[in-house]
């Protein structure tokens, strides 16, 4: 991942950190009112994006970064999407303090 990606995705989960939002932080379709956001930050080698949750017992979870490969569309795949998800069920067992 090019360091000046990884420098946005580092400033936006310091916001999330101290209570903030980037301005490019957009809650990712699929996922309701789980408090799931993604930064989308595109360079000349492709579109990366970082998905990340806030909303569990007031921790900021990265739940997935990665280069979105295909060349049409915007929406995550499939793969990634439920990634995603399983990642959420973990991070929420985990706040709650439960053993998976």
């Amino acid at each position: 991942m090019p360091e000046a990606v990884q420098d946005t995705f580092g400033y936006a989960l310091y916001l999330a950190q101290t209570g903030r939002r980037h301005d490019r932080a957009k809650p990712l379709r699929g996922f309701g009112s789980a408090g799931v956001l993604e930064i989308v930050e595109s360079e000349d080698n492709g579109t990366y994006r970082a998905v990340y949750t806030v909303k569990l017992g007031g921790s900021v979870y990265v739940l997935h970064c990665f280069q979105k490969k295909s060349p049409s569309g915007v929406a995550t795949p499939r793969p990634d999407s439920d990634l995603v998800r399983e990642r959420l069920k973990a991070a929420a067992a985990h706040a709650t303090g439960e053993r998976r």
